[in-house]
């Protein structure tokens, strides 16, 4: 009848998902709920499932049993064309996610004002817009002050253009499609191409410089996280009469070190209890 076999498959998707991983120890239906998760969120938010079939390699069956348990956790919520999107509980877990990330970078963005004497931040890159989650400010009387929180946009910012460095050119073309690219001052980047140019420049030199583009006066170095679970980049950010390219070349190589040292912190946290 096709009730039992709908049941039969059902208990087999079960005793195949909750049984322990061999791989790392864990529950393999968790290890599977987050993978789809993060699925979606590779996919843009929304897919329907037979997308995550294809893409995980897991059965039909299987995905459908926990989608709806992720459905009724309020994780994931389907569409009214069936599909399936990320759900609104998600964003308190990422909010306090981000807030825990800022804090444990702290150290080492106090490390970054010690060893260069300006004003460190730590941002990610949240949907279209670069949010500040970390800052340890420089002991110059003159320095540079961002709040934790504040949110701008990436294609004026030097986090901004190390985080979207790494994306393909057509993924940001898109992006600066949807938030339009506003002077926030006279040498802001207001063109596609432009900034296109320039993420070509983040990427043959390894570092990003915000100069005189987000506020006239202020010059920002910036670097990538690498391997970060989240976009990431950190920062440091002074008077332009203090950033200069002498101080440039002294100061870089100590951000991409702390980067580096920064996701190994990260990876490692990841490794397991």
């Amino acid at each position: 009848m096709p009730t039992s076999s709908a049941s039969s498959t059902d208990k087999s998707s079960a005793s195949t998902t909750d049984k322990p991983s061999a791989a790392t120890g864990g529950v393999q239906s968790l290890e599977r709920a987050f993978d789809l998760l993060e699925r979606m969120a590779d996919a843009g938010g929304e897919v329907g499932l037979s997308e995550l079939s294809v893409s995980s390699g897991l059965p039909l069956p299987t995905i459908h049993r926990l989608m709806r348990t992720l459905v009724a956790c309020g994780y994931v919520r389907q569409q009214p064309n069936r599909r399936y999107a990320l759900g609104p509980r998600l964003i308190r877990l990422g909010e306090s996610a981000s807030r825990l990330l800022g804090t444990w970078a702290r150290p080492y963005l106090a490390r970054l004002v010690e060893e260069t004497g300006e004003t460190a931040n730590m941002a990610l890159l949240d949907g279209d817009e670069i949010v500040y989650v970390a800052q340890v400010p420089s002991k110059h009387s003159m320095r540079m002050f961002t709040e934790v929180g504040r949110r701008v946009l990436p294609h004026s910012t030097g986090v901004g253009k190390a985080l979207l460095a790494g994306f393909p050119d057509a993924e940001v073309r898109a992006l600066l499609t949807r938030t339009g690219m506003p002077a926030a001052t006279e040498k802001t980047i207001t063109t596609p191409d432009g900034f296109l140019a320039a993420l070509e420049e983040v990427r043959r030199l390894g570092y990003a410089v915000d100069d005189n583009e987000q506020e006239i006066g202020v010059r920002c170095l910036a670097v990538s996280v690498p391997d970060s679970p989240t976009a990431a980049a950190i920062s440091i950010s002074g008077p332009a009469g203090r950033v200069t390219d002498p101080a440039t070349e002294r100061i870089v190589p100590v951000l991409q070190q702390v980067a580096a040292e920064l996701s190994e912190a990260l990876a490692s946290s990841g490794a397991g209890v």
